[in-house]
C-alpha cells in the first residue's frame, strides 16, 4: 500500500511538473509566433513581452503587446495592451481550429493621429488589408500553421475591450479621451474558423470604428480638432461605425 501511494504521488508530481513545462513552452510558442508573424500583417513593429497559457484550463495572459505606427507619423505607437486575458477550449489547442471562448482587454491605450483625410489607425488597417490580399481574405505567407502544416484557424466567441483610452494627436497639444466599450461575438463562427490575418482585419476595423465614436462623443471638448478627426466626428461616420458593429461580423445581433 505504501509503495502504491509513493507511485501515485510520483505520478501526480510528474503530471504537475509536466503541466508547468507545457505551459512554459506553450507561452514561448505564442510569444514567438506573435513577434514573428504579426509584423508581417501590420507592416509595423509589433512586440509581445511574454505569454502564459495553461494547457489544462486553456486560460492565459498575454503581457506587454505593443503595435507600432506606420512610417510617417509622430508617435511610435499605434496602440498597446498591458495585459490581454484569454480563455481557450483546451482540446482545440491540439488541432488546426482553435476555439477562443473569451478575449478580454482591459485598459488599452490608443494613439490617433490625423493628416487631412487619413489617420494612423486607418493606415494601419490599410497595411493589414494590403498584406493579406485585401480585407484578410487571402492569408499571408508564413502564417501560423498546426503541427500537420495546415493554416491555423480561429473562432472567437467573445471579444471585449474595456476602459480604453485614445490620445488624439501627438506632442504637447494631444488630449486623451475615453473610448466606449467594444464587444464582438462569434468571430469566425459561421465561417468555420478564420485565419489570424482575417481576425486582425476584423478586430482593427472595429477598433477604428470605436475610435471614431470616441471622437464624436468628445467633439464638444475638442472644438479645435482638424483633419480626419473632425471630419469623422461631423460626417456621420460615427453613427455608421456604431451601426456597422452589428453587421460586420455577425456579432451583436438585434434580438
Amino acid at each position: 500500500m505504501k509503495k502504491l501511494l509513493i507511485i501515485l504521488g510520483s505520478l501526480l508530481a510528474l503530471m504537475v511538473i509536466g503541466a508547468f513545462i507545457a505551459s512554459f513552452f506553450l507561452g514561448s510558442i505564442v510569444t514567438k509566433g506573435v513577434n514573428t508573424f504579426a509584423p508581417k500583417i501590420t507592416g509595423t513593429k509589433v512586440t509581445l513581452d511574454s505569454a502564459s497559457i495553461s494547457p489544462l484550463s486553456g486560460s492565459g495572459t498575454l503581457n506587454g503587446l505593443f503595435v507600432g505606427n506606420p512610417e510617417g507619423w509622430k508617435s511610435d505607437k499605434a496602440f498597446s495592451f498591458a495585459k490581454v486575458h484569454v480563455s481557450v477550449v483546451p482540446g482545440s489547442l491540439l488541432g488546426d481550429h482553435i476555439v477562443v471562448k473569451e478575449v478580454l482587454i482591459d485598459g488599452p491605450e490608443f494613439v490617433y493621429e490625423t493628416k487631412i483625410i487619413s489617420s494612423n489607425i486607418k493606415e494601419l488597417l490599410k497595411n493589414i488589408e494590403t498584406n493579406t490580399g485585401g480585407s484578410g481574405d487571402k492569408p499571408v505567407a508564413d502564417q501560423p500553421v498546426s503541427k500537420d502544416g495546415k493554416p491555423l484557424k480561429f473562432e472567437v466567441k467573445s471579444f471585449r475591450l474595456e476602459n480604453a483610452k485614445v490620445t488624439l494627436g501627438a506632442g504637447p497639444t494631444a488630449i486623451t479621451v475615453p473610448m466606449p466599450p467594444l464587444v464582438l461575438t462569434d468571430l469566425g463562427t459561421k465561417e468555420g474558423g478564420i485565419t489570424a490575418d482575417q481576425l486582425a482585419t476584423k478586430v482593427v476595423s472595429n477598433i477604428l470604428s470605436n475610435i471614431t465614436v470616441a471622437v464624436a462623443q468628445s467633439a464638444m471638448n475638442i472644438g479645435s480638432a482638424s483633419g480626419a478627426a473632425a471630419g469623422d466626428a461631423t460626417s456621420g461616420a460615427a453613427k455608421k461605425a456604431g451601426d456597422g458593429l452589428k453587421k460586420l461580423f455577425g456579432g451583436d445581433k438585434d434580438k
